[in-house]
């Protein structure tokens, strides 16, 4: 079988270190659900998925689809894999990637990590993701409060989810090797969220209302939540909030914890953030 070439406009770069990989297969979420792979490549991981169970996987390199199918014949035969090959980003925009709850593994090129984990998150059927990514990306969405790390992404995600950062990769895992240190996120989302929106959302808008208030909250990172708000909403009312969480008038988005968001968001009217 010829030699498969990393691409740079897909942001390829293929894991071959065995003890990575079974790193991953031993921290994923394994259930009844069905198992969703992004972005399968030569085929290394979703080999070691197959062992666990069948896999649905979606690629948009065509040349890889031709590769997989090669290399998977047996598989795809069997019913034990099915690959789809489309920009798994225009999936997501047409609702769920499954019609069924399903758990997502995935190496995801670092250009568009944050955007499919957040798809991902959205998406109602998703009930866990065990994501390789940059390891910047994955510190953003795993940090804790007070850290400089902590920004609209940990909150948006830990809001919903219990999120971890497992372990780190290093660039000479991958050929070819990248310039970065990537890492293992793992998501798994609250049971409330897997079915529907808890009362904390009781909408898809609303959730996206909470997405426009972090971000309004985390316009100016390094000015105060109250500066940063005041744009959209009254300085005052603002301030009569944050008394009413005991919290200090010069504290800055990332001092304020993933329930102070909330509680704040719920007292800031929907119709200030439309």
């Amino acid at each position: 079988m010829p030699k498969i070439e990393a691409k740079k406009r897909f942001g390829q770069n293929f894991l071959k270190e065995t003890t990575v990989l079974n790193k991953i297969i031993q921290s994923m979420s394994i259930s009844k659900r069905k198992l969703v792979e992004i972005g399968p490549g030569l085929g290394d991981l979703t080999q070691k998925l197959l062992e666990v169970k069948p896999v649905k996987a979606y690629e948009v390199d065509r040349d890889l689809c031709v590769h997989l199918r090669e290399k998977f014949r047996k598989e795809i035969e069997e019913n034990r894999l099915k690959l789809e090959q489309i920009d798994v980003l225009e999936c997501f925009e047409k609702g769920s990637l499954e019609d069924e709850p399903y758990d997502l593994v995935a190496n995801l090129p670092y250009y568009i990590a944050t955007k499919i984990i957040l798809k991902a998150l959205e998406d109602n059927e998703c009930n866990s993701l065990t994501v390789m990514v940059q390891k910047e990306v994955a510190q953003k969405f795993s940090s804790i409060v007070k850290t400089k790390e902590f920004s609209s992404l940990a909150i948006l995600s830990q809001s919903i989810a219990d999120v971890e950062l497992l372990f780190d990769v290093s660039p000479d895992s991958f050929e070819p090797v990248p310039k970065v240190t990537s890492s293992i996120l793992k998501i798994v989302k609250k049971r409330e969220f897997t079915k529907g929106f808890n009362p904390l959302f009781g909408s898809v808008q609303e959730f996206n209302g909470f997405k426009k208030y972090l971000k309004i909250s985390f316009s100016s990172p390094r000015k105060t939540w109250l500066k940063n708000i005041s744009s959209i909403y009254n300085k005052d009312r603002a301030r009569e909030l944050l008394d009413k969480l005991n919290v200090l008038h010069n504290i800055r988005p990332h001092e304020l914890s993933v329930t102070n968001h909330l509680n704040l968001y719920k007292e800031i009217s929907n119709r200030t953030l439309a």
